[in-house]
């Protein structure tokens, strides 16, 4: 299983940006979870959003109400819309899926990417 990610960058406090993942490599039964963590510089990867079974949304605390996910799990994609950013949304973001094969459930991370929000 391979992750693509886009999106990303530099952007303004009270502004948005939109990240998207698609996953490849082919032999997928489903997917179990898709989403997104993040990490900041000396802090723990946390969880930001994620699809679980193709329907239910968890969400961190710090960005309800502010981002929304959304998946297309035929395509095996997802999306991630940042409104209203604050600074503290600062960090590298990381794709995640939990995807069934044939064979076994295959844990996979995306190389990450850069969202830097300025006050």
């Amino acid at each position: 299983v391979d992750l693509m990610e886009s999106g990303g960058g530099l952007a303004q406090a009270g502004g948005s940006l939109t990240l998207s993942c698609t996953a490849s490599g082919g032999g997928f039964v489903s997917i179990n979870t898709i989403g997104w963590y993040r990490q900041t510089p000396g802090g723990e990867r946390e969880l930001v959003a994620e699809i679980v079974s193709g329907t239910r949304r968890n969400y961190a605390d710090s960005v309800k109400g502010r981002f929304t996910i959304s998946g297309d799990m035929a395509k095996h994609t997802a999306s991630l819309y940042m409104n209203m950013l604050k600074p503290e949304d600062t960090g590298v973001y990381f794709c995640h899926t939990d995807i069934m094969t044939a064979d076994a459930i295959v844990e996979t991370w995306g190389q990450g990417t850069q969202v830097t929000v300025s006050s």
